[in-house]
């Protein structure tokens, strides 16, 4: 019978990144005694890789900006189909956000008279990005982690998570194991906070680290939590293409805000040949207009490179597809053309961009300050996850909560540049102080020790199959192949049916994958845990992209390509049947209030 190490807190966190660090802080600081559980080693969440910078209405370069200008981004981005209220409270507390990043010692760049700087981005009116270079995520993990590990909260890392537990409807804790020594953990709490990121590594072209499989959406998936916007899969539109070994590994915007342009095999700038009529008024109409807008022109409006990263990655597929696309299958993104306006331009790239400089001559030999670089789109950030509530973040699940990249609502069909780190932290302080409060108001719960010991059990039975179980890598490349190629960037139903059929017989292949070796370090095994949660999500978006019949925001099909008014009025909900099958069912918007509608308006 496998034995479990104890452990017992008012709030678990399960996610070590942005939402999760600032989720356990503000827990720990109301009170509750609060647990950390990372799958990697701490400071090394995923968070890390975000490049840009952090999305907040400072107003420190352009003073017309404020919050109701940002949330009227933020919903014009997302194609209104995101909760009003989480878009209101992200806009209206971003700023206290970052200037407390920067109060507990982040070291913001500066503008000349010592303010936090700020640069454009993608669907921002205005300059809006708090950055760090192009080191922002690395430099808010360092920050937060700092912050955090004095508060009191006790990390456990490079831990599996195989259940939620619940007692009679309500969050019981989590159990798991140790990925070092194979040993299992329970972790006792009376709430859960979710912060476990996104999905990408269900597709094959990703910017996403490794850890990236789901994880959260399938743990809360299975007690009963909804899922919400699963369709919404955002591919980012600038990954590297080459070499292949570096395939999919994020370029930032930041390039494109700081003056990088899009073009051709034959030399065009392609965006200026496709720009939606919801952005006409706000999108430069010349290439001068346009690097004046990146200079901080007041008066210029913004180059079409940084219109929303849906469109521009469908521009770019579009110049592929159609033969104009860069020798390796993508397009070129140059950023080294400045030399002919700005003295210096080297050192200036260097000074803006240094991660992106050495990436590319490292890992390409390139040098983008006299060379462009090859670009293509990559599965990048999921919009949709667990369905929770605007002020709280709780789940229909009691007890169970839900931060950052694993919970919906905010970003809608479609996610702006920036705003993931600005949602890190308003919503990971918002979640942790509720989840302390609901775990102040509410008793202990009580363990079912024959589903701790069923969990242990089922997780260890690929071991009996040995080798001559199916191989877990190669269920997890298949799995990886059919999204990318039935489920990608562009999607009809017939493919998409192929899509849920090639799921279907991965998972009765799932059921049979065999593992060699001991627990100690067996990444078979930790694999074979992975792609039984990468089945749920890649299900998840599929039935969801099947049921909406338009293309809106980052779903984009060739069968419907047109927005539907009418699918402008619902979002999709996931849940597990109680017979075990995945429900999907549309569901009305909750109705915005009118001063909020003012604001769109008036924004418009």
């Amino acid at each position: 019978m496998p034995e479990f190490q104890r452990f017992s807190y008012d709030v678990l966190v399960i996610g070590a990144g942005g939402a999760g660090l600032r989720a356990a802080t503000e827990a720990g600081a109301a009170g509750a005694k609060v647990g950390v559980v990372c799958k990697s080693l701490l400071g090394k969440a995923h968070t890390v890789m975000a490049e840009g910078g952090i999305a907040a209405a400072l107003a420190n370069v352009d003073d017309r900006d404020n919050w109701r200008v940002h949330f009227a981004d933020t919903m014009r981005g997302g194609q209104y189909l995101n909760n009003w209220r989480m878009a209101e409270l992200h806009a209206k507390e971003a700023p206290e956000c970052v200037r407390e990043l920067e109060a507990w010692g982040a070291l913001f760049d500066r503008t000349t008279d010592g303010r936090i700087l700020q640069r454009n981005f993608g669907g921002h009116r205005y300059p809006r990005l708090a950055h760090v270079g192009d080191r922002t995520g690395l430099e808010m993990i360092r920050t937060l982690q700092d912050h955090g590990i004095h508060a009191g909260m006790q990390v456990h890392m490079e831990c599996t998570v195989l259940s939620l537990l619940l007692d009679g409807g309500r969050i019981a804790g989590a159990c798991g194991y140790d990925r070092e020594k194979g040993r299992f953990y329970l972790w006792q709490a009376k709430a859960v906070v979710l912060a476990t990121g996104g999905i990408g590594r269900a597709f094959k072209i990703t910017s996403n680290s490794w850890e990236y499989t789901g994880d959260g959406l399938a743990l809360a998936y299975r007690v009963g939590a909804e899922l919400q916007d699963m369709e919404f899969v955002q591919f980012h539109p600038t990954g590297m293409v080459w070499p292949i070994s570096v395939r999919g590994i994020l370029v930032t915007e930041g390039v494109r805000g700081e003056g990088g342009v899009l073009r051709n095999s034959e030399g065009r700038r392609f965006m200026f040949d496709d720009i939606p009529d919801l952005y006409k008024e706000q999108t430069a109409d010349t290439e001068e207009e346009g690097w004046r807008y990146t200079q901080g022109d007041k008066n210029a409006r913004r180059p079409p490179e940084l219109l929303t990263r849906d469109h521009v990655a469908r521009c770019i597929n579009r110049e592929v597809k159609e033969g104009r696309g860069s020798p390796h299958g993508g397009v070129f993104l140059d950023i080294s053309w400045i030399k002919d306006r700005l003295p210096k331009s080297a050192e200036h790239i260097k000074r803006k961009l240094p991660s992106m400089y050495h990436q590319f001559k490292q890992l390409a030999d390139l040098d983008i300050t006299t060379e462009p670089m090859e670009v293509g789109p990559t599965t990048h950030y999921m919009m949709g996850g667990i369905r929770v509530e605007g002020d709280s973040q709780m789940s229909n699940v009691p007890g169970l909560f839900a931060a950052g990249e694993v919970a919906a609502g905010l970003h809608g069909a479609n996610r702006l540049g920036g705003n993931s780190l600005s949602d890190l932290l308003v919503f990971g302080r918002r979640a942790g102080q509720y989840a302390a409060q609901y775990a102040r108001d509410i008793g202990p719960a009580a363990i079912d020790e024959r589903e701790l010991q069923d969990i242990a059990t089922a997780a260890l039975v690929a071991f009996d199959r040995g080798a001559s179980g199916e191989n877990p890598y190669q269920i997890q490349y298949d799995l990886q192949e059919a999204m990318q190629d039935l489920v990608g960037i562009v999607r009809v139903e017939s493919e998409m049916q192929q899509a849920l059929e090639a799921i279907e017989k991965l998972r009765s292949r799932t059921e049979k994958a065999g593992i060699v070796g001991n627990r100690e370090y067996n990444n078979g095994w930790h694999t074979t845990i992975d792609i039984g949660n990468m089945m749920i999500v890649s299900e998840a978006i599929t039935r969801a992209a099947l049921l909406r019949k338009e293309s809106r925001g980052a779903q984009f099909r060739d069968d419907f390509p047109g927005k539907d008014s009418e699918w402008g009025k619902y979002n999709i909900i996931i849940r597990r049947g109680a017979d075990g099958e995945m429900q999907v069912e549309k569901r009305a918007l909750t109705p915005m209030p009118e001063e909020l509608k003012a604001v769109v308006e008036e924004m418009k």
